[in-house]
């Protein structure tokens, strides 16, 4: 019998400046339908990242004594040591989307959305990659109906950052266009091999999987 999974809805890269740089959106799977299309809008993916802008900075408030007030108040699930490469859960947006954070040391920040009933596999239906027989288990298990571990997502963050930092070596890629050291605004990253190994990323994780 068929078990469903947790799977990626979108991926989103925001700025320094808190601007977009680049929205991934990754279809889950219908069971009414039995066929797989996004389950939220560009717009609404869109203003769920923008959402979680707000968590963010809530929970760099908490680690800043001096800050006071709501600022200085963790958020849910915060472990109060602060989300610069570390992997977090930033809020469950409702029975079946969770957004987890991972920000870098210059501020750039990576959304991932996980559909925690997205995908569907079958007992002994092989996996992705060396994580094919976890995934299985993890099937088998219900992980998808019980929630997700935070540390099966590092693998999805230290992948987009290693693409984020190969796209900065480029020398064609200008940064400063994209995070205008002004502090407003920026241009959006239209980079086709960028995205194609963010889409390699979202379409190839599962739980379970340790390599991307």
């Amino acid at each position: 019998m068929a078990t469903a999974i947790p799977s990626i809805a979108c991926i989103g890269i925001i700025g320094r400046n808190n601007n977009p740089l680049h929205i991934q959106i990754f279809p889950s799977h219908n069971p009414s339908t039995n066929t797989f299309a996004p389950v939220r809008t560009p717009l609404q993916f869109s203003l769920l990242l923008s959402s979680t802008l707000d968590i963010f900075e809530l929970r760099h408030g908490s680690n800043n004594p001096s800050g006071g007030g709501a600022a200085a108040a963790a958020a849910p699930g915060s472990t109060g040591t602060g989300l610069s490469g570390e992997v977090g859960l930033l809020h469950a947006v409702d029975e079946r989307l969770a957004a987890y954070g991972w920000e870098t040391n210059t501020g750039v920040k990576i959304v991932v959305v996980v559909d925690m009933r997205g995908r569907r596999v079958a007992g002994g239906t092989p996996g992705a990659g060396a994580g094919g027989a976890e995934t299985a288990a993890a099937g088998k298990g219900g992980r998808g109906a019980v929630g997700l571990r935070e540390q099966e997502l590092r693998v999805v963050f230290r992948a987009v950052q290693s693409a984020y930092v190969r796209l900065l070596q480029n020398p064609f890629y200008e940064p400063d266009e994209h995070s205008p050291v002004s502090g407003r605004g920026g241009r959006v990253i239209k980079s086709r091999k960028f995205e194609g190994e963010v889409r390699r990323i979202g379409e190839g994780w599962t739980p379970g999987v340790t390599n991307l």
